[in-house]
């Protein structure tokens, strides 16, 4: 039983109130034994690459004016145009210096760099554009797919959920199927090729190889590594865009045919 005296203030009655029912409260309680530790989160772990994908090469001419400047399983089309640079995809996170080192082994400065043509949104052709955009201020070229795919960073992919993911950026220009984009006097056609992403696109150009006229191409991934082709919930579309890309590539071997012709 607590016993109050009535000439105590009111705030001392309680606080002597609160402090006898804890007391009451610590003898009665009987101890609860504390629940197990739960198991530690993992450690986030870094998506590795074949190391080919890794290594950097000196640039190796294709064209008088075309170069790849990748590496040497991941192909990074530079463009010397009139005008400026383009380049075409950009590997890896990690290749923003080694692509920037091999523009000046060109005899170029980062700021030489005008535009960025994305084939595709995945981190091996698309990682190094947020620093490359960053470091050059080139405009990054993209289709709509791809441009929502860039500005998430790869999250969310269809086939990879959140497993390959990149520096996010934001594209500056959306082009549609047949769309030509100029820089310094080459004329560059996008060509939609769905199926590897929704967003995929191939590229065309004209170029000279020793003073002769020569059309190039380049075109986006036919590959489908590990995915669901058949009854895709996220992409039901994704056999029949397989098709209409394979036909893409098949005319671009039929117009570079005829374009060797005409130059013989």
């Amino acid at each position: 039983m607590i016993s109050i005296e009535q000439g105590f203030p009111f705030a001392m009655r309680s606080q002597t109130l609160t402090c006898a029912l804890a007391a009451c409260l610590l003898h009665s309680t009987p101890a609860v034994a504390a629940p197990p530790a739960l198991p530690q989160l993992p450690q986030l772990q870094a998506y590795t690459v074949e190391a080919s994908w890794l290594q950097p090469i000196q640039p190796l001419r294709i064209a008088d004016h075309t170069w790849q400047i990748g590496t040497e399983g991941l192909t990074a089309l530079l463009v010397e145009t009139q005008d400026g640079l383009v380049l075409l995809d950009g590997g890896m996170p990690q290749m923003a210096d080694p692509l920037l080192a091999n523009l000046r082994r060109r005899g170029f400065a980062p700021h030489d760099l005008r535009l960025i043509l994305s084939s595709h949104a995945h981190a091996d052709h698309a990682g190094s554009f947020a620093a490359l955009k960053r470091r050059t201020g080139a405009r990054i070229v993209a289709s709509a797919e791809s441009a929502v795919q860039l500005a998430r960073g790869g999250s969310d992919d269809l086939h990879f959920g959140d497993d390959i993911t990149f520096p996010p950026v934001v594209a500056d220009r959306v082009v549609m199927d047949g769309e030509v984009v100029a820089q310094g006097g080459v004329e560059f056609t996008a060509h939609f090729m769905p199926g590897h992403t929704p967003g995929s696109i191939g590229w065309t150009w004209n170029d000279t190889r020793d003073g002769k006229p020569v059309r190039l191409a380049y075109a986006d991934s036919l590959s489908a590594p590990g995915y669901q082709l058949l009854a895709n919930p996220r992409y039901p579309n994704i056999v029949a865009d397989y098709r209409r890309s394979f036909a893409t590539v098949r005319a671009f071997n039929t117009q570079l045919a005829e374009e060797r012709r005409k130059v013989r």
